[in-house]
């Protein structure tokens, strides 16, 4: 069992599909948690909550031993609320930003990043905490962290669809990260083009820009084209194996990263761990919630070491 630090924001998602379909439950850092507390790490999260979640969340999280909640404090308000439109006619996503929590004051995770053996920041409203207080956490840990840029690359508003936007700052962001994750939109948005997706060669670009400020691995997320890992030592493009159900594919990345972050804490290389990542993944598509992805996670626990 390795010791998981998790910082990001818990929120209510809304998810629609132009086939009709409508989903309704609790997203953002769940995903990575319940992954994470399925394979049997130990995970303490730092995130507010609006209270208004807490009759969902609360017995939601305390079925899950391994986790440990002194971070998370439960706000005034309704909490993140969120409304996930996709389509096969978008690029990617649609999102409207009902309502948000305060972001995020970093003095308890600072407090503990001493028995945090890796650490995982994931943006997932763009609202989670501010770069100035990021920076008190990134420059003072002592573990690799990952990064997974997401709603970093939306613009911060409400009530309306929040388009992406240029990241100009993602280096400040991304400074004393070990592992960063992207998609191929939120590449366009660190390079300053969201309107259009990089090409190769632009990828390749910012993949070396990423490992001059020390970055140790890249994963640009593909959706069915599967995961671009890259490390100084080349690039290869991954792919998922082909689900034979698609119910939900809200979560997939948490899935990969949380897998692919598990793996490496058991000494397994970059391509190995991806690869777990990308398998964990592939299942999690025809899943619905955070509780089956704690589910299906828990069937792929690492048997019990004899006392």
């Amino acid at each position: 069992m390795s010791t998981f630090g998790l910082i990001g924001t818990i929120t209510s998602d809304t998810i629609t599909y132009d086939d009709g379909r409508f989903l309704k439950g609790l997203g953002g850092i769940l995903y990575q948690a319940a992954a994470l507390c399925g394979l049997a790490e130990e995970v303490l999260i730092y995130s507010n909550c609006g209270r208004g979640l807490k009759p969902k969340v609360q017995p939601l999280i305390e079925a899950w031993s391994t986790l440990y909640t002194n971070g998370l404090e439960f706000v005034p308000g309704p909490g993140n609320k969120v409304f996930l439109r996709y389509s096969e006619h978008l690029k990617e996503r649609e999102e409207i930003l009902e309502s948000v929590v305060p972001s995020l004051d970093p003095a308890k995770a600072l407090g503990d990043l001493a028995q945090i053996e890796m650490l995982l920041m994931v943006v997932n409203s763009g609202f989670d905490i501010t770069l100035s207080d990021w920076r008190k956490i990134a420059d003072y840990a002592g573990c690799p962290i990952w990064l997974d840029i997401h709603s970093l690359a939306l613009a911060k508003h409400l009530h309306k669809h929040r388009e992406y936007v240029s990241l100009d700052d993602w280096k400040e962001w991304v400074k004393g990260v070990a592992f960063l994750q992207a998609n191929r939109q939120e590449v366009a948005c660190m390079l300053g083009h969201p309107q259009e997706w990089p090409e190769e060669s632009e990828i390749a670009a910012f993949v070396k820009d990423a490992f001059k400020i020390g970055v140790r691995a890249v994963f640009v997320t593909m959706g069915k084209e599967g995961v671009l890992v890259s490390t100084p030592a080349g690039s290869r493009k991954m792919r998922a194996p082909r689900a034979k159900t698609v119910v939900d594919t809200t979560g997939c990345g948490d899935v990969f990263c949380a897998g692919t972050m598990h793996r490496l804490a058991k000494g397994a290389s970059i391509a190995e761990a991806a690869s777990f990542g990308i398998h964990l993944a592939s299942q999690a598509v025809s899943l619905a919630g955070v509780a089956q992805t704690y589910d299906l996670a828990a069937r792929f626990r690492p048997p019990a070491i004899p006392s």
